[in-house]
């Protein structure tokens, strides 16, 4: 489900309490995820599939020296907190490094370490989670990689066991997250989203059955029961979750959702030969297709 069409909300890190007495530490120029200053962010972010550079707009020259001063800096905190073991904003500014370094093996050990010290700080907490997600990444990539080049029984097994394991890591750190703030209700999509990932669809569709009432998830989450139930095989079930994307006027769904349940509901009417529906489904796909085509410039 694309993470443009999550709303943006509270974000799983440190409590209200404890905001103010650090929401202007960190660099600002930064995503929170990376270490930088505090704010709320999206379920997209929070679990987000990609970590984007910080420094992609520099050319070659400022790229070079922003490594060797990040370099320097990364020296300079590795050397100070093996003098001074607990500098907290040392270790977060540290992982930050790892992470945009693309290390994040190196920042899930440091952050690790710093919740010995430190076990109650939430930034901590927060910042170890994203660094297991980015690791757990890090390593499906470098497997589907490989399993793309050796096209091999053995290395499509690997790339199961770790597309699995990113799976479950999303799903753990939602839960943790959710444990810890159950107000967080966008997290139960993006758990749902994991567990679906997972193959865990009875619990997936169960998960995004408890978003239904709230307007501003139930697009994405009927969807989401959807695909549960196509991938369980039940595809008149289905049809009805689609209808409530594609045809609910109380709640309207965004386009891409829409688009999306519309030709899945063409496909399935023809795959069950229902001719009168088939032809309701393709006028509004039709309808739909149009009006976006002269809604652009």
């Amino acid at each position: 489900m694309s993470d443009s069409d999550s709303k943006t909300a509270s974000s799983a890190g440190p409590s209200s309490e404890s905001k103010e007495s650090f929401v202007e530490s960190g660099n600002p120029n930064l995503s929170p995820l990376d270490g930088g200053r505090w704010r709320p962010v999206s379920p997209g972010e929070l679990l987000r599939k990609n970590v984007p550079g910080s420094h992609d707009d520099l050319d070659d020259e400022q790229r070079e020296h922003h490594r060797t001063v990040r370099l320097e800096r990364r020296q300079e905190l590795e050397h100070k907190l093996k003098a001074n073991p607990t500098d907290l904003d040392g270790f977060l500014e540290l992982a930050a490094i790892y992470r945009s370094e693309h290390r994040p093996l190196e920042a899930k050990r440091l952050l690790q370490q710093a919740t010995e010290i430190f076990p109650d700080e939430e930034r901590i907490t927060f910042q170890l989670e994203e660094a297991i997600l980015a690791r757990s990444l890090q390593q499906y990539r470098e497997v589907s990689d490989l399993a793309s080049r050796l096209k091999t029984p053995e290395a499509d097994r690997e790339l199961e066991r770790s597309r699995g394991d990113w799976a479950m890591r999303r799903i753990e750190v939602c839960q943790a997250r959710l444990a810890r703030d159950p107000s967080q209700v966008q997290l139960r999509l993006a758990m749902a989203d994991a567990k679906f990932d997972a193959e865990m669809f009875e619990e997936a569709f169960a998960d995004a059955g408890h978003l239904l009432e709230l307007d501003e998830f139930s697009p994405q989450a009927h969807f989401l029961r959807a695909r549960c139930l196509l991938a369980l095989g039940k595809d008149l079930p289905a049809m009805k979750e689609l209808r409530a994307v594609a045809l609910r006027r109380s709640v309207v769904a965004p386009d891409t959702l829409r688009l999306a349940s519309l030709k899945l509901l063409c496909d399935l009417a023809d795959k069950h030969s229902l001719d009168a529906t088939g032809h309701q489904y393709h006028a509004h796909l039709k309808r739909l297709q149009e009006t976006g085509s002269q809604s652009k410039p």
